[in-house]
């Protein structure tokens, strides 16, 4: 009998223990101000900001695909083979495009493998990136600033007046 309890107890504790790093890691999906060091330096700032160049001439994914994708080593050396090729972070990004490796950026925007979110109905239903991304043209390093959670995404729906099925179909179809 007292075998029984202690080993009820000890499968309540490892139990307590799984949910709770379980718990921790999905947390850190929503977790706001995650602002991950990156493998090179890139400063949004700089090349979305005071270069103003599009969203989409990076991440060319967003109009026809469920993720917006990260620029290819071989889109950042379309301008870097010629501009600042001396700069400690282009010799870094050149090092990559010799070596024919692709950039292992850290994401930002992380969601839950069961999360389908699909970003091109988004763009197409005339969203601006700043909406659930924040202002990434002022940011030197990106930060996420929304938590992406369902009740984020739904508040973001009733604001916009998407209220039943039939009208989420218009965009998730």
């Amino acid at each position: 009998m007292i075998l029984k309890s202690f080993a009820l107890y000890i499968i309540i504790g490892i139990t307590g223990i799984i949910t709770f790093i379980i718990g921790y890691s999905i947390n850190d999906y929503y977790s706001t101000d995650r602002t991950p060091v990156q493998p090179i330096e890139f400063s949004h700032q700089i090349h979305a900001g005071t270069n103003e160049i599009p969203c989409k001439y990076c991440h060319i994914y967003t109009e026809r695909s469920r993720h917006a994708g990260v620029p290819s080593v071989q889109r950042c050396m379309g301008c870097h083979s010629i501009i600042k090729t001396e700069s400690p972070l282009i010799e870094k990004l050149t090092s990559y495009w010799e070596t024919k490796e692709p950039i292992p950026w850290v994401k930002v925007h992380n969601l839950p493998d069961y999360v389908y979110f699909p970003h091109k109905r988004h763009i197409r239903a005339g969203l601006d990136c700043k909406l659930c991304h924040g202002d990434i043209a002022s940011m030197d390093r990106v930060t996420r600033v929304s938590s992406l959670q369902m009740g984020w995404c739904l508040n973001c729906h009733t604001q916009r007046g998407v209220k039943n099925g039939r009208d989420c179909w218009t965009c998730h179809q």
